[in-house]
Order: structure tokens, then C-alpha cells, then sequence
């Protein structure tokens, strides 16, 4: 039922896929579960993009599969996580550039459900429009996503507008994206990079609650 579940996504097949999942969390399954192979079958459709042999459209068909999933996660996961208590705020969207919205609406779902904050500030996000939000809503964390390797630039041209905007100490920078990795971290200048999802939860965690 796993591989049936990526196959189905893969091959842009919605009504099968829907009925996958459903059966998956009928008979009991952890949803987390049926979100990691979402998130198996959603690196596949990036990497088949990246390589030319899927196009915009099954991008953007991908995308609307996976939000009519997450529908039907999100409360199986929000009644999971223990969100009595707010966690913290985070800011989140795709670097100037780059128009890939999979991951960051994976990333914005799986941290909401956990009990954060979240503000999406969407794709092709400006440095001056990071930078603002970070001013107003005053996060702990600044998640910057990007697909494509044009994203190392934006990222870290809007981690030095922080900087220079004096905003830099008071938030943790975490990048995310299909090609992200230590040395792009510290060409970043990002104090840290998520392989998945959950990885950006925990590093969420760790920057402390809202007082």
C-alpha cells in the first residue's frame, strides 16, 4: 500500500491516491507515515522537473494533490501534537526566484500542526518583504525555501538584508529545498538546513517557547 500510495502521486493519479490515503488512516495508520511518503513522492516529481521529464503542469497538479491530502491529515496530526500551548511564530516562504511552492507548503502544514505560528509569505518572496515580516511579526524562526539552485543567491542576499536591517540576532535562519546541504548552509549563511519536514519542526522546538 506504501508504493502504491508514491506510484499513485507519481503518476498524477489524484482519485487513486485519495483512496490510498484514506484506506491508510481507516485501518489506523500514523499519519506522519502517510505524510513522509507524500513528501517520497513529491521529491520524485521535483527531481523529474529538475531533469526536464515532468513539466509545470505536473508540478502544479502534484501541488493540489498534496493539499487535498494534508485536508485530510491535518486533524488526525493536529489532534497528535500537544498544542495547548503556543510553541512560537514562524515565517516562512520561497526565495526570490524561485516559484517551487511543494516543500514550503509541506514544511508550513507539518509546523502548524504542531502548534506554531506560521505566516507564509508565498513564492518569489523579495528580501525587502522577509525582511519586513520579520520586523512585524517578530519570529523566532525564519524558514527560507527554494527548489532550484538559483535560490542559494536569494538566500543568502536576504539573510544579509536582515543584517543589515539589525534584525539578524534576533531570529534562527533554517533553509530547506530539494538541494540544500551543509555547504549550502554555510555559503548561506543559515544557521541550519532541514532534510524534511519534521527537521524543521524540531530545529522550530529548539528555539524556545513563546513567553
Amino acid at each position: 500500500m506504501a508504493h502504491e500510495l508514491v506510484d499513485a502521486m507519481v503518476g498524477m493519479k489524484e482519485k487513486d491516491a485519495l483512496r490510498i490515503v484514506q484506506e491508510m488512516l481507516e485501518r489506523g495508520e500514523d499519519p506522519q507515515e502517510v505524510l513522509q511518503l507524500s513528501q517520497e513522492a513529491m521529491q520524485i516529481v521535483g527531481d523529474r522537473y529538475e531533469e526536464g521529464s515532468f513539466f509545470l503542469p505536473e508540478l502544479m497538479l502534484s501541488g493540489e494533490m498534496l493539499k487535498k491530502i494534508a485536508g485530510l491529515l491535518k486533524p488526525r496530526m493536529a489532534a497528535q501534537a500537544d498544542t495547548r500551548e503556543k510553541l512560537g511564530r514562524v515565517v516562512l516562504g520561497t526565495v526570490r526566484g524561485d516559484i517551487h511552492d511543494i516543500g514550503k507548503d509541506i514544511v508550513g502544514f507539518v509546523l502548524d500542526v504542531n502548534g506554531f505560528e506560521v505566516t507564509d509569505l508565498g513564492i518569489n518572496v523579495s528580501e525587502e518583504k522577509f525582511v519586513t515580516a520579520v520586523r512585524e511579526r517578530q519570529p523566532q524562526v525564519l524558514a527560507l525555501s527554494g527548489f532550484l539552485s538559483l535560490a542559494f543567491d536569494s538566500m543568502k542576499s536576504t539573510i544579509e538584508a536582515l543584517e543589515e536591517a539589525g534584525l539578524r540576532e534576533g531570529v534562527r535562519v533554517i533553509i530547506g529545498g530539494g538541494q540544500m546541504d551543509e555547504t549550502v548552509r554555510q555559503f548561506t549563511g543559515a544557521d541550519a538546513y532541514g532534510e524534511d519536514a519534521m527537521a524543521a519542526v524540531a530545529f522550530a522546538k529548539n528555539t524556545g517557547r513563546v513567553s
